[in-house]
């Protein structure tokens, strides 16, 4: 398959280094056809696709996958920077999947790859002939992984739209200010979408693991509301194990004191005091040591159930400073602080901390991989496609007409 043709710019599936050092991507020659939008899948196939394997995007003609289409913010030349910031390191073909030549196309496409990822509505690629039984008859050895919103089940025909997951899922019921004055807030990204597509390729890899021992494919399912479920980790623990359902606390968390947001002099910051040592060292910098030994806050547990006492005694001290500089003394003394930072400033910050977190990849400005592997790292091979980029490049070598 034309999948591991090279481009110009180098082999797809490895790097070398400024020392002249050849690194090999740790999923070289895995190839995956790719037939998910938006946000979960994508995600998921991008992380793959740094790490070394070989992406080839399907898109509807003439649009492309939707978040094409979500702008504003664009980039200079008017892409929308959602579809840039999971799509690189892919080709993108694009297949009519209504039509024969087009589910012809998908299915030769199929035939040389290892793993098939999709987010259509359940019964859609079966409806196409693209489903998991049919493609497994033909190729036992394939992994395919299918990401949904609510599941193959009774929530198989329910809209996977974050926002909706968020709801129905009981994020928003634990985001926001608490009652009476604060509402069931959404995430400031689509989180769930993102916890979603990590979930799927923590699957894949562990399908690819299983066909390396045993030589079988299997079927990967992964669904929104399920990762949201499991990704609730101590609230769900907590209603799942001892019947408790939470509500809002606003920044703060309910099995830890103070671990919240606080006004300084002129901005917030956020104090994570996981310990009772932690506590203590806060004290003594704020002048007031004698908090450390109160009998309502000598331990995290009293702490918790003094909040609404503890937090004015805090935050009458934590006014006298900048944020900046309470966040240059209280983490030198061991307590977690930061101060609550606008996205520019927490580049701004990670760069400070000398953790990469841009990278230019083919002239387009993207978030770097967050996995450092030493031997074999992320590479940047190619910047996000064009709609359709690479379609006669990928079928002219199977011998297809042009597109």
């Amino acid at each position: 398959m034309p999948m591991n043709a090279q481009p110009e710019n180098g082999t797809p599936d490895s790097d070398t280094d400024d020392d002249g050092t050849h690194r090999t991507g740790a999923l070289q020659g895995v190839h995956i056809a790719d037939f998910s939008r938006v946000l979960a899948g994508p995600y998921a196939t991008m992380l793959l696709a740094d790490l070394g394997a070989e992406v080839v995007k399907v898109e509807r003609p003439g649009t492309g996958d939707d978040t094409r289409a979500w702008r504003p913010p664009a980039d200079a030349s008017g892409t929308s920077t959602y579809f840039l910031g999971v799509n690189r390191n892919k080709r993108s073909v694009a297949l009519d999947l209504t039509t024969d030549e087009g589910r012809a196309r998908a299915r030769a496409l199929i035939a040389g790859s290892d793993v098939v990822v999709e987010n259509f509505r359940p019964g859609t690629m079966e409806k196409l002939g693209l489903g998991h039984e049919e493609l497994r008859t033909a190729d036992p050895r394939l992994i395919y992984c299918s990401v949904t919103g609510f599941g193959t089940g009774a929530g198989a025909g329910l809209p996977g739209y974050d926002l909706l997951v968020q709801a129905v899922g009981g994020l928003m019921s634990v985001t926001g200010e608490p009652e009476p004055h604060g509402e069931p807030t959404k995430t400031g990204v689509a989180l769930v979408d993102v916890i979603t597509g990590l979930h799927a390729t923590v699957g894949i890899l562990a399908a690819l693991r299983h066909r390396e021992r045993t030589g079988e494919g299997q079927l990967v399912e992964v669904s929104l509301l399920g990762s949201l479920l499991s990704a609730m980790a101590n609230q769900a623990s907590g209603y799942v194990a001892a019947g408790v359902v939470p509500g809002r606390l606003g920044n703060a968390h309910p099995s830890i004191a103070p671990y919240e947001t606080f006004p300084t002099a002129d901005r917030p910051i956020a104090l994570a005091v996981g310990n009772d040592r932690q506590f203590a060292a806060l004290a003594a910098l704020l002048g007031a040591p004698e908090l450390a030994d109160d009998a309502r806050f000598r331990t995290n547990p009293d702490r918790v159930a003094h909040r609404s006492e503890l937090r004015p005694l805090l935050q009458d001290r934590l006014r006298t400073r900048t944020a900046d500089q309470w966040a240059d003394v209280l983490p030198a003394a061991g307590v977690p602080t930061g101060p609550v930072n606008a996205l520019d400033e927490a580049f701004a910050y990670a760069e400070r901390l000398g953790v990469e977190a841009v990278v230019d990849v083919g002239g387009t400005r993207q978030v770097a991989h967050p996995i450092r592997l030493g031997a074999t790292p992320a590479s940047y091979r190619f910047a996000p496609p064009e709609l359709g980029e690479h379609t006669d490049d990928v079928f002219r070598a199977d011998g297809w007409p042009d597109a």
